[in-house]
């Protein structure tokens, strides 16, 4: 398999002397600063990607391969300010596997191995991302805590790992000399708490705060501390995994046992760890383990697959760097690194100018990415990133990929720090960014950018739902001078659009009567629908039903409008500053004349308020109801109908076609998911149908 060279500039057209040499020296470069230092400059999987071109290239030119290497080294280099630990077993690294059809290759040369017997079992359990860690124990007492070091030699960090709450420090049950072996790790809760202590301590001194990186290096460099007190209040954690040297334990067969054992001594062990008959299923395991990588409180890079006799292990023995009982199956690589080719600066909807990263596109996170956001001005400069440099990007999930930081080893002499612009890369106008707030914008309204956005959003579902529209006829119209503000939606002159290509008779009936619909819809969307700052789509609502008609926001002070329930000065603020606007008071005007609801609908306050607080979500159309008389039936009994579902929702009602994401939260959440005539029965009574009462049922 051939992999592309990662964070090496070769020279051209070098011989395979050359480029062994090359990926070496760079190889021991990140292994020094990720073994040593605790402060890795590229990714792991670019690491891999080097590793592997090296191991190739070695397979093939067999005569250019040394004892030396790195592909046959396991770990790094100890520190010398630790006292050194000679392992009475090696500690052995891994060799990996980057897809199913690799981990399927090793299985059958375990079985080749084995002669043709077929593997009984595998273990299947996660590959943390974290410090490998020996433990003596003798006579039940923890006399010494080792870092994996170079395999032979490691760390004596004895004093530090006595601090970590998950390791015992006396065994009840332990055999004459127990050595035990795992991962120190920091979980993601650990890590957020302890930059958020950074932030603080900074901030009260004054001064930037020095923000930890990432919780491998940070657990890493916690267990290197010279003075324990420092490890002691960094929180780490601990996993066991395998046993090393066992002087008169019990005779145990599997791999499974043993963990079960490490488990009756008082040793974490991962209840993650399944077995498999069949590396088929084992795939599958995988692919699993693979989907809940985010629901965690603790990273995990891959998923380690053994042959769980411990006999059959015995058997297949080790290489000169790893067990063959053994792989690492590498998960698809979260984090890697390319170029920055350029920073550029995009203006959403509602003017916010948002730097983001040009890539030379690389594969991350399961997606090709080209580009990535780099947030706001701060950010930009607290990473100081340049257009030429080699930069770490990140995609985890679903979340937009973004620039994590620089390799500043190799920026190029010369470079110098990317200037923000100071005016606006659509229409020219000048950017300006308030004191005190993070975010710079583009203040013209006019700004064609703006003018997209602004009736892009109008015609959104959750706003006006004007069906037909959408961003491609949105921007024919508007360059097509056609379309200039969301009021020129009700003026539109559709014989123009009629003779433009791709449109027929129907389609602009369709749009026409999509437009004229849009008129009936409630003020709390057209509030909504105007993207006022600090208001979304519940704010609309609360806003609209709290003052009744548009001349009466327009007319409030702040202080009346911060009086709203869950407002406060900062929306207040936003709100009547927006509405100061000349501009903005001239789109009102407009809306008005083209016959818009600016007023809200009357509640009727002869219903009874059997939903008092109760938060209820809609998704789906509903028969007896339109899309927002629904939410209105909910607000008229006193209730809340917010757009998401969370753990205070009383109720889900779902519809024809409702949206797969909040029935499988609500699912997840333990809120009831019913049908229009359960609904029915919750608005007259404000009670559940018996049925839908869980908990009540549980109890």
């Amino acid at each position: 398999m051939s992999l592309p060279r990662t964070m090496v500039t070769p020279m051209a057209d070098p011989t395979p002397a050359e480029r062994i040499a090359e990926l070496r020296d760079v190889i021991n470069r990140h292994a020094e600063a990720y073994y040593e230092q605790d402060a890795s400059e590229i990714p792991d999987a670019d690491y891999d990607r080097l590793l592997r071109e090296l191991l190739e290239l070695e397979e093939a030119y067999p005569d250019l391969a040394t004892p030396d290497s790195p592909t046959v080294r396991v770990g790094g280099p100890i520190n010398t300010a630790f006292a050194p630990v000679t392992h009475e077993m090696r500690m052995m690294s891994l060799h990996n596997a980057f897809d199913l059809e690799e981990l399927a290759g090793w299985s059958e040369r375990v079985e080749r191995r084995l002669e043709g017997r077929p593997v009984p079992e595998f273990s299947v359990e996660l590959k943390f991302d974290g410090l490998a860690i020996s433990l003596r124990y003798e006579d039940g007492v923890l006399v010494q805590g080792a870092t994996r070091g170079d395999g032979a030699v490691g760390e004596d960090v004895t004093h530090n790992v006595r601090t970590i709450a998950d390791i015992p420090n006396e065994l009840t049950g332990a055999p004459p000399v127990l050595e035990v072996r795992g991962e120190v790790y920091l979980t993601l809760s650990s890590f957020a708490a302890l930059n958020d202590r950074q932030r603080k301590d900074a901030e009260a001194a004054g001064r930037e705060p020095k923000l930890y990186v990432n919780p491998r290096n940070t657990a890493a460099g916690s267990l290197r501390q010279i003075e324990a007190s420092m490890t002691a209040d960094r929180d780490l954690s601990f996993f066991s995994y395998q046993l090393g040297l066992v002087e008169g334990g019990p005779e145990l067969e599997t791999h499974t046992a043993t963990l079960e054992w490490l488990g009756s001594l008082g040793f974490p062990v991962n209840e993650h760890t399944v077995t498999s008959a069949e590396i088929g299923d084992v795939s599958s395991r995988v692919e699993a383990l693979n989907a809940m990588r985010h629901d965690l409180d603790y990273e995990f890079d891959g998923v380690v697959v053994k042959v769980n006799d411990l006999r059959l292990q015995q058997e297949l023995g080790a290489d000169a760097k790893a067990p063959r009982w053994a792989i690492a199956y590498k998960l698809p690589p979260e984090e890697r690194t390319t170029t920055l080719l350029d920073i550029e600066v995009s203006i959403g909807p509602s003017g916010q100018a948002t730097p983001f990263a040009v890539l030379d596109p690389v594969f991350v996170g399961g997606v090709t990415v080209g580009t990535a956001t780099l947030h706001n001005q701060d950010q930009v400069a607290e990473k100081d990133v340049r257009p030429g440099d080699k930069v770490i990007v990140r995609r985890a999930g679903d979340v937009i990929p973004e620039v994590v930081g620089p390799v500043l080893s190799e920026r190029a002499k010369g470079s110098k720090p990317w200037p923000f612009p100071t005016d606006c890369p659509v229409c020219g106008e000048p950017l300006v960014r308030p004191d005190g707030v993070a975010a710079t914008h583009c203040v013209n309204f006019a700004c064609a950018r703006q003018v997209r956005g602004r009736i892009e959003h109008w015609a959104g579902r959750t706003a006006m739902d004007i069906e037909f529209l959408g961003e491609k006829n949105v921007d024919r119209f508007v360059t097509a001078g056609l379309l200039d503000d969301v009021s020129g939606l009700y003026s539109l002159d559709f014989e123009a659009i009629l003779a433009m290509e791709g449109f027929k008779e129907k389609s602009v009936d369709n749009l026409r009567g999509a437009i004229e619909a849009s008129k009936e819809k409630p003020l709390g969307n057209v509030l909504f629908g105007l993207r006022i700052p600090e208001i979304g789509q519940v704010n609309a609502q609360t806003l609209a039903s709290s003052f009744g008609t548009m001349d009466r926001i327009i007319e409030a002070t702040v202080e009346e409008i911060a009086a709203v329930d869950g407002f406060g000065t900062v929306i207040a603020e936003a709100v009547h500053a927006w509405f100061a606007q000349d501009a903005a008071r001239a789109l009102v005007a407009r809306l008005a004349v083209a016959g818009l609801t600016l007023e809200a609908a009357q509640i009727d306050e002869s219903l009874e308020k059997t939903l008092d607080g109760q938060a209820v979500v809609v998704s789906g159309t509903l028969d007896g109801f339109t899309r927002d008389g629904a939410k209105e039936a909910i607000v008229a009994r006193g209730g809340k109908s917010p757009g998401s579902v969370s753990k205070k929702t009383l109720a889900l009602v779902i519809g024809a076609e409702p949206g797969a994401s909040k029935v499988t939260k609500a699912e997840n959440a333990g809120v009831p998911v019913i049908d229009e005539v359960a609904f029915a029965e919750l608005l007259d009574t404000g009670q559940l149908p018996e049925e839908f009462r869980k908990e009540e049922k549980d109890a």
